[in-house]
């Protein structure tokens, strides 16, 4: 549980570092570049851990799993959704097959 938390409390410095100044914080730099820039930069970082994840180096993908979090929080933060509320979907969505869910979200019947 406390991946958990470390993610809840990340989530929470990026909510406090939007009111930071861009020339002090990168995470301010993101969130006043607007959401078009957070989400290439969330891209990109998804694109890397693919990469790492091919090559096969353990330490790479973790390093590059953390930036897509980050990222992701980022992302999240510069369209004010809670982290709360992903874990609520996410919530909602166990003890579903993920074959059921996927085939509700498309309106397939299984």
């Amino acid at each position: 549980m406390s991946e958990i938390n470390t993610l809840v409390r990340l989530a929470a410095l990026i909510q406090s570092r939007r009111s930071d100044s861009a020339q002090k914080s990168y995470t301010s730099q993101l969130l006043t570049a607007g959401t078009e820039r957070c989400a290439k930069k969330f891209g990109e970082e998804a694109v890397e851990v693919v990469i790492a994840a091919m090559a096969g180096e353990a330490a790479a993908l973790k390093a590059e799993a953390a930036d897509v979090l980050y990222h992701l929080l980022v992302l999240l933060e510069s369209r004010d959704v809670a982290l709360d509320d992903v874990f609520a979907v996410l919530e909602g969505r166990m003890g579903t097959s993920g074959l059921e869910e996927k085939a509700a979200r498309n309106g397939e019947q299984t």
